[in-house]
């Protein structure tokens, strides 16, 4: 059900994305969405598709307090990540973000009904944790890191070959 939904909602189009990486020490903040892959959960940090007339900065700051009940304050800018795997098909831009308020709750997706919410929960994952679920479920970008850490110091464009739905 779940992966149904993901692919009418957001399928067959191009999706620009904001992704925020929020740290608590080492501990890299994540959230676990339903569906996806073969263990039936995938690991991301927070983040979601702009609206139009929307600013990068305005659609992070909405989509942490929409997923984490967090309020942050976006640094920089990091890198680009191109996800593409039909049906879907995303651009993501990649932030620096820190807490400033809130707290931490496993949010919504407003663009799921109720019956179909993907978002399972949010945490501040530890490396070795991070290390234990790398993998298909986890975001490519992730992946690619030996610590979570590192990611902030990337830079540049990435795309890889998608094996998540498979």
């Amino acid at each position: 059900m779940h992966r149904k939904a993901i692919q009418r909602v957001y399928g067959q189009k191009l999706r620009v994305r904001v992704v925020g990486l929020c740290f608590s020490g080492d501990n890299l903040l994540l959230v676990k969405h339903k569906a996806l892959t073969k263990k039936g959960y995938f690991f991301s940090p927070p983040g979601g598709g702009m609206q139009f007339g929307e600013s990068a900065e305005d659609c992070l700051k909405r989509e942490f307090l929409e997923e984490t009940g967090l309020e942050i304050i976006v640094n920089r800018f990091l890198f680009t990540h191109e996800f593409l795997a039909p049906p879907l098909h995303a651009v993501e831009l990649f932030f620096s973000v820190e807490m400033k308020g809130g707290t931490l709750k496993t949010g919504y997706d407003p663009e799921m009904n109720e019956q179909e919410q993907i978002i399972e929960m949010v945490d501040f994952f530890s490396p070795p944790e991070i290390d234990e679920e790398k993998g298909t479920q986890m975001h490519q970008i992730i992946n690619l890191s030996e610590h979570p850490r590192d990611l902030l110091n990337m830079q540049g464009y990435f795309k890889f070959d998608d094996k998540t739905l498979k």
